[in-house]
């Protein structure tokens, strides 16, 4: 499977204008700020599993034709672990529904989580097991669930 098999560019409708203004610049200043590596759940999740005596590799890419990057990678054991956001990735237990633009920010869920499932596939066919940890989730408990999966193998 290629690269456009499975990231087709076929995104809905409101998100092919560009994303909406936010509405103030303090808005704006939180949005830009958002990191992409090193949140605090991945933080403590890595400090967690490296107390374990784990060693893994970090925002790493599994798969080099493959447009995704694990936050925690085990590659000899071919685990990928994604710490996923409730905002971003649409958790059931947390995730909020945006009052501005609300159309276009449920379609951009939406398109995350399609995404989510894409990469897990992809991922999965090739011979690698995939880990979502909600980053609602406490750091020792989804360690020990890791921990046990990479006991079996």
């Amino acid at each position: 499977m290629n690269f456009a098999q499975l990231y087709p560019i076929t995104w809905p409708r409101c998100l092919e204008a560009k994303m909406p203004d936010p509405l103030n610049d303090l808005t704006r200043r939180r949005m830009r700020s958002q990191v992409r590596r090193d949140t605090r759940p991945e933080l403590a999740l890595r400090s967690e599993l490296h107390a374990l005596g784990f060693r893994f590799r970090v925002d790493y890419a599994p798969e080099v034709d493959l447009r995704s990057r694990g936050d925690i990678v085990f590659t000899r054991r071919r685990l990928v672990v994604f710490v996923d956001g409730c905002f971003w990735h649409g958790c059931p237990e947390h995730a909020t529904a945006p009052k501005n633009n609300a159309g276009w920010w449920r379609q951009k869920i939406r398109a995350n989580q399609e995404r989510d499932r894409r990469t897990d596939s992809a991922l999965e066919s090739r011979g690698w097991q995939v880990i979502r940890v909600w980053e609602h989730e406490r750091a020792i408990e989804a360690a020990r669930r890791i921990a046990s999966i990479l006991a079996r193998d």
